[in-house]
């Protein structure tokens, strides 16, 4: 024997939505989720793997560049010690230049943002 409550379950999903329902789960999405000011996505390098956020300030990129060439050169230093000469002196370059490099940042950071001295009463 045929079920027949399933078939008619199955026709009535089939049916076209109701106008009225359609737009009230409209009126719904955009109230729980309404759509953002940059809609259209932004353009993007298809080939990059990581970007950096576009929105954020200088100074926050050059403290990030920063903390990551500190710890780039606490690792070279570590690793230097752990290596026989040769290899060594390849470590300590490297070092070399990421210090340098902290260096180039260290003035970008002055420049973007300047400390100022407390003015002495």
């Amino acid at each position: 024997m045929r079920n027949n409550t399933r078939s008619s379950s199955l026709d009535q999903t089939a049916s076209p939505v109701d106008p009225k329902l359609q737009a009230a789960a409209q009126r719904a999405i955009h109230h729980h989720l309404p759509p953002s000011d940059d809609a259209a996505p932004a353009e993007h390098p298809s080939d990059n793997l990581f970007l950096v956020n576009p929105t954020i300030d200088p100074e926050t990129l050059l403290a990030n560049a920063a903390e990551n060439l500190a710890a780039a050169n606490e690792m070279a230093a570590t690793l230097a010690f752990d290596l026989d000469d040769s290899q060594r002196a390849i470590a300590l370059g490297i070092q070399q230049l990421i210090e340098l490099s902290s260096l180039l940042v260290g003035r970008a950071q002055e420049q973007v943002a300047p400390v100022t001295a407390p003015v002495k009463p």
